[in-house]
């Protein structure tokens, strides 16, 4: 075996050397963060030390140090003086898109503004002082109560999406509902279209059932119909996913001549929309958007709808509502059936009532009063970077040339500031360290936002600064 050959060395950790790609540092650094989040890499584990892995990768010791100290600075590792480098206790359970610990101010994740959670609380003691509520602590139907679906065709239809009771189903949550979507229609080898920019959790699940995801150009509109035409002509796509209302990650909204221009594709190639429609309440009840109809409404017997009430209503609830045509019914029953037991009836229960009585209105209406509040703080921050009245709860930020969205990461962190670069969301090579997304509604105070959109806009001019020096 050739000296510096590792291919039967014993080592706690390898990355696999062909997915690394420069800067190398923030590459290993990803993959080892992704290993030890994953639990592949338990608490307490000693990783290889920083030169033998160096050794391993044919990389300077530097480089695995960077690495190590990035880890380190995420409360992934820590080092004992005269031992070496482990995984840090609880680490298997912790995940960038989760609070952190500390004076850490949030504006990765996108919490959905709280302040109305005592309004779900009350929703919640009213169904259980009902005596047939000892029922929803039983087996019941996984596709939900009738009353349930009611509620829920009500919700839908206020955001411009009809359907029939037996075009309903209830899911535990919107990645539940892509689940049981994925499984249902699609196989393995399946190309479906997507934006540049996408969701990561759908990334995630389209990778770990093999359906091929292909990138989509995009402009300041959205998905690129002309780049989407072009694709379709040379690629047999199966299915296309969009977040029209407010794209996560890119924050955009999709006017209704783009929709209506790929709506011509989509009917032409016969594609089946996947519409993730989390966002849609923005439009309907902020009253600043430009009037959009739902793909479900525009070409509804190739759409399936997904309309989350995470953000609108209540994030720890975990419901959605699919809704779809009759050609889809048997296959999305199936699948509900397969994975999903039961529905979760209490938490489908209380939506229901909230939505009943009224209360649904409120709750959406006074978010959609703090998003504005905290889109004027952003404006007063960043006041050439808004250029609409939409009240949005995340921003999507061009950073400087020179400096990469790994860095910003980094250095945003250091300043106890947790943001998500755009290299978490690309879905390819290009630019994919371009931007950053920034969530306004996720600090727990208006003063906190000011402070880390402060810290953040000063770190660009530094960046930029020295860059001219």
């Amino acid at each position: 075996m050739p000296v510096n050959s590792f291919e039967d060395y014993p080592m706690s950790w390898r990355p696999q050397k062909s997915r690394l790609e420069k800067p190398y540092y923030l590459s290993i650094a990803a993959s080892l963060e992704a290993d030890i989040l994953s639990g592949k890499l338990p608490e307490n584990t000693k990783l290889p030390p920083q030169r033998e892995l160096a050794d391993f990768l044919d990389l300077n010791l530097s480089t695995v140090t960077r690495a190590y100290k990035l880890c380190e600075l995420k409360g992934l590792l820590y080092a004992v003086t005269g031992r070496g480098t482990f995984v840090s206790p609880g680490t298997s359970t912790q995940n960038t898109f989760l609070e952190k610990e500390g004076g850490v101010i949030e504006m990765g994740m996108i919490k959905p503004f709280y302040e109305s959670n005592h309004a779900v609380r009350n929703a919640a003691q009213l169904v259980l002082a009902r005596e047939e509520s000892i029922r929803l602590f039983e087996y019941s139907s996984p596709l939900g109560t009738r009353r349930q679906i009611n509620a829920a065709r009500k919700w839908l239809h206020r955001i411009g999406v009809s359907a029939g009771e037996e075009n309903v189903l209830l899911s535990a949550g919107a990645q539940n509902a892509l689940s049981v979507i994925l499984i249902s229609l699609f196989k393995a080898g399946d190309k479906i279209a997507v934006d540049n920019f996408t969701y990561t959790n759908f990334k995630g699940l389209a990778n770990f059932l093999h359906i091929q995801l292909i990138a989509v150009p995009a402009d300041e509109y959205g998905m690129s119909a002309d780049a989407l035409l072009a694709i379709c002509k040379n690629t047999e796509i199966r299915s296309i996913y969009l977040m029209p209302t407010c794209s996560n990650p890119t924050s955009i909204f999709m006017p209704q001549s783009r929709r209506m221009e790929l709506t011509e594709i989509i009917k032409r190639f016969r594609l089946l929309v996947i519409e993730d429609d989390i966002y849609s309440f923005l439009s309907v009840y902020g009253h600043t958007a430009p009037d959009t109809k739902p793909f479900f409404s525009l070409v509804p017997e190739q759409t399936v709808h997904i309309c989350s009430i995470s953000k609108s209503l209540c994030a720890g609830l975990r419901v959605a509502f699919i809704a779809f045509p009759d050609q889809y019914r048997e296959l999305l029953v199936s699948g509900m059936l397969g994975i999903n037991l039961k529905t979760v009836s209490l938490n489908s229960e209380i939506i229901a009532e909230l939505i009943e009585r009224g209360e649904a209105e409120n709750i959406v209406k006074q978010k959609i009063v703090s998003a504005r509040k905290r889109n004027q703080i952003f404006k007063s921050v960043f006041p050439s970077l808004q250029t609409d009245p939409i009240e949005r709860f995340f921003h999507w930020l061009r950073l400087p040339a020179h400096l990469t969205s790994e860095e910003l990461e980094l250095l945003a962190l250091q300043k106890e500031i947790h943001v998500l670069g755009s290299h978490r969301f690309a879905m390819q090579n290009e630019n994919k360290s371009s931007y950053v997304r920034v969530s306004i509604a996720s600090p727990d105070t208006e003063d906190d936002l000011r402070k880390g959109l402060l810290i953040l806009k000063n770190i660009f001019e530094e960046k930029q600064m020295n860059f001219f020096v």
